[in-house]
Protein backbone atom coordinates (compact mmCIF):
# COMPACT_ATOMS: atom_id res chain seq x y z
CA UNK A 1 0.00 0.00 0.00
CA UNK A 2 1.49 3.63 -1.19
CA UNK A 3 1.87 6.02 1.41
CA UNK A 4 -0.31 9.27 0.00
CA UNK A 5 2.19 11.79 -1.46
CA UNK A 6 0.50 14.68 0.38
CA UNK A 7 1.56 12.88 4.03
CA UNK A 8 4.97 11.67 2.81
CA UNK A 9 6.81 14.53 2.81
CA UNK A 10 7.61 17.87 4.30
CA UNK A 11 5.72 21.32 3.06
CA UNK A 12 8.28 24.41 3.69
CA UNK A 13 7.07 26.80 6.59
CA UNK A 14 5.24 29.99 5.60
CA UNK A 15 4.83 29.45 1.57
CA UNK A 16 2.72 31.83 -0.22
CA UNK A 17 -0.37 31.49 -1.25
CA UNK A 18 -0.04 34.48 -4.24
CA UNK A 19 3.02 36.03 -6.02
CA UNK A 20 2.77 39.31 -7.11
CA UNK A 21 5.17 41.56 -9.65
CA UNK A 22 7.68 43.90 -8.52
CA UNK A 23 7.81 47.17 -10.29
CA UNK A 24 9.58 50.03 -9.75
CA UNK A 25 10.74 49.36 -5.91
CA UNK A 26 6.78 47.88 -4.90
CA UNK A 27 4.99 44.55 -5.24
CA UNK A 28 1.55 44.93 -7.60
CA UNK A 29 -0.92 43.04 -9.17
CA UNK A 30 -1.20 42.60 -12.81
CA UNK A 31 -3.35 45.81 -14.69
CA UNK A 32 -5.82 43.05 -15.70
CA UNK A 33 -5.62 41.50 -11.92
CA UNK A 34 -4.78 38.07 -14.06
CA UNK A 35 -3.72 35.05 -12.68
CA UNK A 36 -1.78 31.56 -13.49
CA UNK A 37 -1.88 28.75 -10.66
CA UNK A 38 1.32 27.28 -9.46
CA UNK A 39 1.52 23.45 -8.94
CA UNK A 40 3.52 21.24 -6.09
CA UNK A 41 5.40 18.37 -8.74
CA UNK A 42 4.84 15.70 -6.55
CA UNK A 43 1.13 16.37 -6.20
CA UNK A 44 0.08 18.28 -9.12
CA UNK A 45 -1.79 20.13 -6.73
CA UNK A 46 -2.03 24.21 -7.12
CA UNK A 47 -0.50 25.50 -3.93
CA UNK A 48 -0.16 29.19 -5.27
CA UNK A 49 -1.31 31.53 -7.74
CA UNK A 50 0.92 33.72 -9.29
CA UNK A 51 0.03 37.78 -10.96
CA UNK A 52 -0.30 36.63 -15.10
CA UNK A 53 1.61 39.26 -16.69
CA UNK A 54 0.82 40.98 -19.95
CA UNK A 55 2.02 44.01 -21.95
CA UNK A 56 0.65 46.69 -19.87
CA UNK A 57 2.33 45.19 -17.06
CA UNK A 58 5.86 44.89 -18.89
CA UNK A 59 5.30 48.20 -19.98
CA UNK A 60 5.10 49.45 -16.29
CA UNK A 61 8.37 47.62 -15.61
CA UNK A 62 9.92 49.00 -18.48
CA UNK A 63 9.58 52.36 -17.98
CA UNK A 64 10.28 51.79 -14.09
CA UNK A 65 14.01 50.20 -15.40
CA UNK A 66 13.94 52.79 -17.73
CA UNK A 67 13.80 55.40 -15.60
CA UNK A 68 16.18 54.34 -12.88
CA UNK A 69 18.50 53.79 -15.76
CA UNK A 70 18.56 57.35 -16.69
CA UNK A 71 17.73 59.47 -13.24
CA UNK A 72 18.98 56.85 -11.07
CA UNK A 73 22.53 56.41 -9.58
CA UNK A 74 23.49 52.65 -10.79
CA UNK A 75 24.69 53.38 -14.22
CA UNK A 76 26.84 56.16 -12.78
CA UNK A 77 28.32 54.59 -9.95
CA UNK A 78 31.74 53.28 -9.03
CA UNK A 79 32.25 49.98 -10.00
CA UNK A 80 33.81 49.57 -6.57
CA UNK A 81 30.61 50.94 -4.86
CA UNK A 82 28.33 48.19 -7.19
CA UNK A 83 30.70 45.33 -6.44
CA UNK A 84 29.70 46.40 -2.78
CA UNK A 85 26.02 45.88 -3.44
CA UNK A 86 26.61 42.88 -5.42
CA UNK A 87 28.87 41.29 -2.28
CA UNK A 88 25.88 42.23 0.45
CA UNK A 89 23.54 40.43 -2.11
CA UNK A 90 26.33 37.47 -2.19
CA UNK A 91 25.87 37.25 1.53
CA UNK A 92 22.37 37.61 1.98
CA UNK A 93 21.82 34.63 -0.34
CA UNK A 94 24.61 32.47 1.27
CA UNK A 95 23.44 32.86 4.68
CA UNK A 96 20.21 31.82 3.14
CA UNK A 97 20.76 29.04 1.32
CA UNK A 98 18.72 26.49 2.96
CA UNK A 99 15.82 27.95 2.69
CA UNK A 100 16.61 29.48 -0.70
CA UNK A 101 17.29 25.18 -1.41
CA UNK A 102 13.97 24.33 0.28
CA UNK A 103 11.84 26.61 -1.61
CA UNK A 104 13.19 25.34 -4.38
CA UNK A 105 13.07 21.70 -4.20
CA UNK A 106 9.52 22.29 -3.15
CA UNK A 107 8.50 24.20 -6.50
CA UNK A 108 11.15 22.65 -9.09
CA UNK A 109 11.51 19.01 -7.44
CA UNK A 110 14.84 19.44 -7.83
CA UNK A 111 16.74 17.02 -4.92
CA UNK A 112 17.52 19.29 -1.40
CA UNK A 113 20.94 18.39 -1.57
CA UNK A 114 21.17 19.45 -4.91
CA UNK A 115 18.99 22.47 -4.79
CA UNK A 116 21.31 23.53 -2.14
CA UNK A 117 24.57 23.33 -4.54
CA UNK A 118 22.79 25.47 -6.71
CA UNK A 119 22.22 28.33 -3.81
CA UNK A 120 25.90 28.55 -3.09
CA UNK A 121 26.51 28.91 -6.96
CA UNK A 122 23.77 31.44 -6.91
CA UNK A 123 25.95 33.36 -4.45
CA UNK A 124 29.39 32.83 -5.72
CA UNK A 125 27.79 33.87 -9.60
CA UNK A 126 27.48 37.49 -7.79
CA UNK A 127 30.29 37.92 -6.13
CA UNK A 128 32.46 36.37 -8.98
CA UNK A 129 30.97 39.45 -11.25
CA UNK A 130 31.46 41.61 -8.22
CA UNK A 131 35.25 41.09 -8.38
CA UNK A 132 35.51 41.43 -12.29
CA UNK A 133 34.21 44.50 -12.47
CA UNK A 134 36.76 46.36 -9.60
CA UNK A 135 39.67 44.16 -11.51
CA UNK A 136 38.35 44.83 -15.35
CA UNK A 137 40.64 46.59 -17.61
CA UNK A 138 40.06 48.07 -20.89
CA UNK A 139 41.78 48.26 -23.87
CA UNK A 140 44.23 50.94 -24.86
CA UNK A 141 46.47 51.39 -28.39
CA UNK A 142 49.10 53.80 -28.37
CA UNK A 143 50.87 55.28 -31.58
CA UNK A 144 54.02 56.81 -30.52
CA UNK A 145 53.89 60.69 -30.56
CA UNK A 146 51.04 60.73 -33.15
CA UNK A 147 47.88 58.66 -31.39
CA UNK A 148 46.23 57.79 -28.09
CA UNK A 149 43.29 55.04 -28.62
CA UNK A 150 41.44 53.67 -25.75
CA UNK A 151 37.90 52.39 -24.85
CA UNK A 152 35.10 52.89 -22.68
CA UNK A 153 33.04 50.61 -21.74
CA UNK A 154 29.22 51.29 -21.19
CA UNK A 155 26.06 49.74 -20.14
CA UNK A 156 23.62 49.30 -22.47
CA UNK A 157 20.36 50.41 -20.63
CA UNK A 158 17.19 48.15 -19.79
CA UNK A 159 17.88 44.03 -19.96
CA UNK A 160 15.29 41.83 -20.72
CA UNK A 161 15.98 38.52 -18.57
CA UNK A 162 14.23 35.66 -19.31
CA UNK A 163 15.08 32.45 -17.56
CA UNK A 164 14.09 28.46 -17.48
CA UNK A 165 12.68 26.27 -14.51
CA UNK A 166 15.42 24.10 -14.69
CA UNK A 167 17.71 25.35 -11.64
CA UNK A 168 15.78 28.46 -11.61
CA UNK A 169 16.99 30.59 -9.08
CA UNK A 170 20.79 29.66 -9.89
CA UNK A 171 20.32 30.77 -13.89
CA UNK A 172 18.72 33.69 -12.71
CA UNK A 173 21.54 34.71 -10.59
CA UNK A 174 23.93 34.13 -13.72
CA UNK A 175 22.24 36.64 -15.98
CA UNK A 176 21.10 39.40 -12.99
CA UNK A 177 25.06 39.15 -11.56
CA UNK A 178 26.26 40.33 -14.82
CA UNK A 179 23.56 42.64 -15.66
CA UNK A 180 23.68 44.30 -12.66
CA UNK A 181 27.52 44.75 -11.86
CA UNK A 182 27.73 46.61 -15.52
CA UNK A 183 25.58 49.07 -14.42
CA UNK A 184 22.06 48.19 -16.26
CA UNK A 185 18.66 48.10 -15.14
CA UNK A 186 16.73 45.06 -16.09
CA UNK A 187 13.84 43.26 -15.87
CA UNK A 188 13.00 39.68 -15.22
CA UNK A 189 10.86 37.19 -16.87
CA UNK A 190 11.33 33.92 -15.04
CA UNK A 191 9.89 30.76 -16.10
CA UNK A 192 5.90 30.21 -15.07
CA UNK A 193 6.33 26.89 -13.98
CA UNK A 194 9.09 27.99 -11.00
CA UNK A 195 8.00 31.77 -9.77
CA UNK A 196 8.58 30.84 -5.88
CA UNK A 197 13.15 31.24 -5.55
CA UNK A 198 12.43 34.91 -7.80
CA UNK A 199 10.00 35.95 -5.75
CA UNK A 200 13.02 36.05 -2.85
CA UNK A 201 15.09 38.71 -4.85
CA UNK A 202 13.24 41.39 -4.15
CA UNK A 203 13.58 41.47 -0.55
CA UNK A 204 17.25 40.14 -0.96
CA UNK A 205 17.68 42.60 -3.16
CA UNK A 206 16.26 45.62 -1.03
CA UNK A 207 18.27 44.54 1.88
CA UNK A 208 21.43 44.63 0.09
CA UNK A 209 21.29 48.59 -1.14
CA UNK A 210 20.05 47.97 -4.50
CA UNK A 211 18.53 51.29 -5.65
CA UNK A 212 14.70 51.20 -6.70
CA UNK A 213 13.75 50.41 -10.28
CA UNK A 214 17.22 49.05 -11.05
CA UNK A 215 15.92 45.08 -10.75
CA UNK A 216 11.87 44.73 -11.96
CA UNK A 217 10.37 41.19 -11.76
CA UNK A 218 7.78 39.92 -14.08
CA UNK A 219 5.30 36.59 -13.96
CA UNK A 220 3.69 35.67 -16.89
CA UNK A 221 2.89 33.40 -19.45
CA UNK A 222 6.24 33.02 -21.93
CA UNK A 223 3.92 34.08 -25.04
CA UNK A 224 2.15 36.90 -23.16
CA UNK A 225 4.86 38.71 -20.64
CA UNK A 226 7.87 37.24 -22.26
CA UNK A 227 6.71 38.10 -25.82
CA UNK A 228 5.96 41.77 -25.10
CA UNK A 229 9.21 41.99 -23.45
CA UNK A 230 11.45 40.71 -26.40
CA UNK A 231 9.04 43.54 -28.49
CA UNK A 232 9.15 45.86 -26.55
CA UNK A 233 11.34 48.95 -28.02
CA UNK A 234 12.96 50.21 -25.22
CA UNK A 235 14.60 47.07 -23.94
CA UNK A 236 18.26 46.76 -26.11
CA UNK A 237 19.00 43.51 -24.81
CA UNK A 238 17.27 40.27 -24.25
CA UNK A 239 19.13 37.36 -22.25
CA UNK A 240 17.29 34.20 -22.89
CA UNK A 241 17.78 30.71 -21.23
CA UNK A 242 15.44 27.71 -22.96
CA UNK A 243 14.76 25.43 -26.00
CA UNK A 244 15.54 26.18 -29.35
CA UNK A 245 12.39 26.37 -30.85
CA UNK A 246 11.54 29.42 -28.66
CA UNK A 247 15.17 30.99 -29.61
CA UNK A 248 14.02 30.85 -33.09
CA UNK A 249 10.61 32.69 -32.28
CA UNK A 250 12.48 35.17 -29.76
CA UNK A 251 15.17 35.86 -32.72
CA UNK A 252 12.37 36.58 -35.00
CA UNK A 253 10.34 39.06 -32.83
CA UNK A 254 13.76 40.88 -31.73
CA UNK A 255 14.85 41.41 -35.20
CA UNK A 256 12.99 44.44 -36.29
CA UNK A 257 14.50 46.32 -33.32
CA UNK A 258 17.88 44.89 -34.04
CA UNK A 259 18.25 43.57 -30.35
CA UNK A 260 21.02 42.57 -28.86
CA UNK A 261 20.56 38.80 -28.12
CA UNK A 262 22.30 36.27 -25.76
CA UNK A 263 20.56 32.78 -26.84
CA UNK A 264 21.84 29.27 -24.46
CA UNK A 265 18.91 26.64 -26.35
CA UNK A 266 18.86 22.97 -25.70
CA UNK A 267 21.26 20.50 -26.07
CA UNK A 268 21.47 17.22 -27.50
CA UNK A 269 25.14 16.35 -25.97
CA UNK A 270 27.50 13.47 -26.77
CA UNK A 271 29.69 11.17 -23.82
CA UNK A 272 32.13 9.36 -26.09
CA UNK A 273 33.82 6.63 -23.98
CA UNK A 274 36.73 5.15 -25.93
CA UNK A 275 38.60 1.80 -24.76
CA UNK A 276 40.98 2.90 -22.94
CA UNK A 277 38.99 5.06 -20.92
CA UNK A 278 39.03 4.55 -17.14
CA UNK A 279 35.69 2.74 -17.22
CA UNK A 280 34.65 3.52 -13.35
CA UNK A 281 35.27 7.56 -13.72
CA UNK A 282 33.34 7.38 -16.61
CA UNK A 283 30.35 5.69 -15.70
CA UNK A 284 30.25 7.35 -12.34
CA UNK A 285 30.38 10.79 -14.65
CA UNK A 286 28.13 9.77 -17.25
CA UNK A 287 25.42 8.64 -14.95
CA UNK A 288 25.65 11.95 -13.09
CA UNK A 289 25.89 14.12 -16.20
CA UNK A 290 22.24 12.35 -17.73
CA UNK A 291 20.52 11.73 -14.26
CA UNK A 292 21.69 15.13 -11.78
CA UNK A 293 18.66 17.75 -12.10
CA UNK A 294 16.56 15.24 -12.51
CA UNK A 295 17.85 15.26 -16.42
CA UNK A 296 16.75 18.25 -16.55
CA UNK A 297 19.77 19.98 -17.68
CA UNK A 298 21.03 21.89 -21.06
CA UNK A 299 24.55 20.04 -21.32
CA UNK A 300 23.39 16.69 -20.26
CA UNK A 301 25.20 13.85 -21.56
CA UNK A 302 22.29 11.82 -23.11
CA UNK A 303 23.90 10.77 -25.69
CA UNK A 304 26.62 7.63 -24.65
CA UNK A 305 29.22 6.73 -27.67
CA UNK A 306 31.37 3.64 -26.33
CA UNK A 307 34.08 2.09 -28.60
CA UNK A 308 32.96 -1.52 -29.21
CA UNK A 309 35.19 -3.46 -27.26
CA UNK A 310 33.83 -2.45 -23.75
CA UNK A 311 30.77 -2.06 -24.77
CA UNK A 312 28.61 -5.23 -23.34
CA UNK A 313 30.76 -4.16 -20.41
CA UNK A 314 29.86 -0.68 -20.68
CA UNK A 315 25.68 -1.19 -20.65
CA UNK A 316 25.83 -4.01 -18.57
CA UNK A 317 27.34 -1.86 -16.06
CA UNK A 318 25.23 1.13 -16.70
CA UNK A 319 22.38 -0.02 -16.20
CA UNK A 320 23.40 -1.41 -13.38
CA UNK A 321 24.02 2.29 -11.70
CA UNK A 322 21.22 3.60 -12.81
CA UNK A 323 19.12 0.96 -11.53
CA UNK A 324 20.21 1.85 -7.81
CA UNK A 325 19.68 5.48 -8.48
CA UNK A 326 17.44 6.35 -5.58
CA UNK A 327 14.32 8.26 -6.98
CA UNK A 328 12.83 9.86 -4.21
CA UNK A 329 10.90 12.83 -2.55
CA UNK A 330 12.90 16.02 -3.45
CA UNK A 331 13.42 17.09 0.50
CA UNK A 332 14.78 13.63 1.24
CA UNK A 333 18.34 14.15 1.66
CA UNK A 334 18.60 10.63 0.26
CA UNK A 335 17.26 11.44 -3.00
CA UNK A 336 19.56 11.35 -6.16
CA UNK A 337 16.24 12.18 -8.82
CA UNK A 338 13.90 13.86 -7.77
CA UNK A 339 10.35 15.05 -9.25
CA UNK A 340 9.93 16.21 -12.70
CA UNK A 341 8.92 19.89 -12.38
CA UNK A 342 5.17 19.55 -14.16
CA UNK A 343 2.78 17.10 -14.94
CA UNK A 344 3.02 18.70 -18.81
CA UNK A 345 6.87 18.22 -18.90
CA UNK A 346 6.32 14.26 -17.53
CA UNK A 347 4.22 13.93 -19.78
CA UNK A 348 6.54 14.77 -22.74
CA UNK A 349 9.57 12.53 -21.07
CA UNK A 350 7.05 9.36 -20.32
CA UNK A 351 6.20 9.83 -24.32
CA UNK A 352 9.80 9.61 -25.10
CA UNK A 353 10.45 6.86 -22.84
CA UNK A 354 7.69 4.82 -24.71
CA UNK A 355 8.99 5.73 -27.86
CA UNK A 356 12.26 4.37 -26.75
CA UNK A 357 11.16 1.13 -26.41
CA UNK A 358 10.54 1.06 -29.87
CA UNK A 359 13.55 2.28 -31.00
CA UNK A 360 16.54 0.87 -28.41
CA UNK A 361 16.52 -2.09 -26.11
CA UNK A 362 15.49 -1.32 -23.06
CA UNK A 363 17.83 -2.18 -19.87
CA UNK A 364 17.15 0.05 -16.75
CA UNK A 365 13.90 2.21 -15.96
CA UNK A 366 11.31 2.46 -18.35
CA UNK A 367 8.61 3.41 -15.73
CA UNK A 368 7.57 4.71 -12.57
CA UNK A 369 9.24 3.88 -9.83
CA UNK A 370 7.45 1.42 -7.20
CA UNK A 371 5.53 3.49 -4.83
CA UNK A 372 4.99 6.22 -6.34
CA UNK A 373 2.08 5.85 -8.17
CA UNK A 374 1.40 10.41 -8.60
CA UNK A 375 3.48 13.01 -8.76
CA UNK A 376 5.99 13.72 -11.72
CA UNK A 377 8.62 11.12 -10.80
CA UNK A 378 10.20 8.59 -13.69
CA UNK A 379 12.95 5.98 -12.78
CA UNK A 380 16.16 6.58 -14.69
CA UNK A 381 15.87 5.08 -18.19
CA UNK A 382 18.35 3.31 -20.44
CA UNK A 383 18.24 2.49 -23.88
CA UNK A 384 21.20 0.41 -25.54
CA UNK A 385 21.38 -0.14 -29.15
CA UNK A 386 20.41 3.08 -30.70
CA UNK A 387 20.39 4.12 -33.93
CA UNK A 388 21.47 7.79 -35.19
CA UNK A 389 18.61 8.01 -36.82
CA UNK A 390 15.97 7.86 -33.56
CA UNK A 391 14.58 10.15 -32.30
CA UNK A 392 15.57 9.50 -28.88
CA UNK A 393 19.25 9.68 -30.40
CA UNK A 394 18.02 12.93 -32.25
CA UNK A 395 15.63 15.18 -30.09
CA UNK A 396 16.07 16.18 -26.36
CA UNK A 397 14.03 14.98 -23.97
CA UNK A 398 15.54 16.67 -20.96
CA UNK A 399 14.76 14.00 -18.12
CA UNK A 400 16.23 11.44 -16.64
CA UNK A 401 16.67 9.20 -20.00
CA UNK A 402 19.91 8.10 -22.00
CA UNK A 403 20.93 6.52 -25.44
CA UNK A 404 23.86 4.52 -25.35
CA UNK A 405 25.10 3.46 -29.12
CA UNK A 406 28.34 1.70 -30.39
CA UNK A 407 31.14 2.88 -32.62
CA UNK A 408 34.51 1.09 -34.02
CA UNK A 409 36.54 4.07 -34.77
CA UNK A 410 37.08 7.50 -33.54
CA UNK A 411 36.16 8.87 -37.09
CA UNK A 412 32.86 7.18 -36.91
CA UNK A 413 32.70 8.42 -33.06
CA UNK A 414 33.15 11.85 -34.32
CA UNK A 415 30.60 11.47 -36.99
CA UNK A 416 28.20 9.99 -34.37
CA UNK A 417 28.62 12.99 -32.02
CA UNK A 418 28.25 15.57 -34.52
CA UNK A 419 25.09 13.91 -36.28
CA UNK A 420 22.54 16.18 -34.78
CA UNK A 421 21.43 19.88 -34.98
CA UNK A 422 22.47 20.48 -31.39
CA UNK A 423 26.18 21.33 -30.47
CA UNK A 424 26.11 22.67 -26.99
CA UNK A 425 28.29 20.49 -25.08
CA UNK A 426 30.34 17.27 -25.75
CA UNK A 427 32.46 14.93 -22.72
CA UNK A 428 35.03 12.55 -24.14
CA UNK A 429 36.37 9.80 -22.17
CA UNK A 430 40.17 8.20 -23.07
CA UNK A 431 43.52 8.27 -21.91
CA UNK A 432 45.18 8.78 -25.12
CA UNK A 433 46.23 12.77 -24.88
CA UNK A 434 45.97 13.28 -28.64
CA UNK A 435 43.03 11.49 -29.62
CA UNK A 436 41.40 13.74 -26.59
CA UNK A 437 42.81 16.87 -27.75
CA UNK A 438 41.87 16.26 -31.92
CA UNK A 439 38.42 15.20 -30.72
CA UNK A 440 37.57 17.87 -28.81
CA UNK A 441 38.75 20.74 -31.73
CA UNK A 442 36.64 18.46 -34.06
CA UNK A 443 33.61 18.10 -32.59
CA UNK A 444 30.72 20.29 -33.06
CA UNK A 445 30.57 21.92 -29.37
CA UNK A 446 30.44 25.14 -27.89
CA UNK A 447 32.05 23.48 -24.67
CA UNK A 448 33.79 20.29 -24.38
CA UNK A 449 34.87 18.63 -21.48
CA UNK A 450 38.25 15.68 -21.52
CA UNK A 451 38.34 13.23 -18.45
CA UNK A 452 36.09 15.58 -16.67
CA UNK A 453 32.18 16.02 -15.59
CA UNK A 454 30.72 19.05 -16.23
CA UNK A 455 32.92 21.56 -14.40
CA UNK A 456 33.18 24.86 -15.00
CA UNK A 457 35.44 27.99 -13.83
CA UNK A 458 32.96 30.79 -14.63
CA UNK A 459 35.56 33.00 -16.42
CA UNK A 460 35.25 30.86 -19.27
CA UNK A 461 32.48 31.10 -21.71
CA UNK A 462 29.51 29.38 -21.76
CA UNK A 463 27.71 28.89 -25.22
CA UNK A 464 26.80 26.48 -27.73
CA UNK A 465 26.92 25.93 -31.68
CA UNK A 466 23.96 25.25 -34.40
CA UNK A 467 21.02 24.80 -32.86
CA UNK A 468 22.63 25.32 -29.17
CA UNK A 469 22.55 29.00 -29.01
CA UNK A 470 23.81 32.41 -29.91
CA UNK A 471 26.65 34.08 -28.50
CA UNK A 472 28.24 33.10 -25.28
CA UNK A 473 28.20 34.46 -21.80
CA UNK A 474 30.66 33.81 -18.85
CA UNK A 475 33.86 36.05 -17.74
CA UNK A 476 34.20 39.10 -20.00
CA UNK A 477 32.01 37.12 -22.87
CA UNK A 478 28.96 38.44 -19.77
CA UNK A 479 30.55 42.05 -19.70
CA UNK A 480 31.03 42.47 -23.53
CA UNK A 481 27.09 41.47 -24.08
CA UNK A 482 25.88 43.80 -21.24
CA UNK A 483 28.02 46.49 -22.35
CA UNK A 484 28.87 49.35 -25.21
CA UNK A 485 32.07 49.36 -26.15
CA UNK A 486 33.05 53.09 -27.72
CA UNK A 487 36.67 53.82 -29.57
CA UNK A 488 38.07 57.19 -28.03
CA UNK A 489 40.98 58.40 -30.71
CA UNK A 490 43.34 60.89 -29.33
CA UNK A 491 45.52 62.69 -31.72
CA UNK A 492 48.66 63.99 -30.00
CA UNK A 493 50.93 67.06 -31.61
CA UNK A 494 49.57 68.51 -34.50
CA UNK A 495 46.62 67.43 -36.22
CA UNK A 496 47.17 64.77 -39.21
CA UNK A 497 44.89 66.08 -41.44
CA UNK A 498 44.92 65.88 -45.48
CA UNK A 499 44.49 68.88 -46.78
CA UNK A 500 41.03 69.29 -49.30
CA UNK A 501 39.77 72.80 -50.56
CA UNK A 502 42.90 75.19 -50.45
CA UNK A 503 43.69 74.85 -54.63
CA UNK A 504 45.13 78.36 -55.16
CA UNK A 505 42.08 80.80 -56.02
CA UNK A 506 42.22 82.60 -59.66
Amino acid sequence: MTTPLTTARRTPADLPERIQHYIGGRFVDSVDGDTFDVLDPVTNQTYLRAAAGKKADIDLAVAAARKAFTEGPWPRMLARERSRVLHRIADIVESRDERLAELESFDSGLPITQALGQARRAAENFRFFADLIVAQTDDAFKVPGRQLNYVNRKPIGVAGLITPWNTPFMLESWKLGPALATGNTVVLKPAEFTPLSASLWAGIFEEAGLPEGVFNLVNGLGEDAGDALVKHPEVPLISFTGESSTGQLIFSNAAPFLKGLSMELGGKSPAIVFADADLDAAIDATIFGVFSLNGERCTAGSRILVQREVYDEFVERYAAQADRVKVGFPDDPDTEVGALVHPDHYAKVMSYVELGKTEGRLVAGGGRPEGFDEGNFVRPTVFADVAPDARIFQEEIFGPVVAITPFDTADEALALANNTKYGLAAYVWTNDLTRAHLFAQNVEAGMVWLNSNNVRDLRTPFGGVKASGLGHEGGYRSIDFYTDQQAVHITLGGAHNPTFGKAQAH
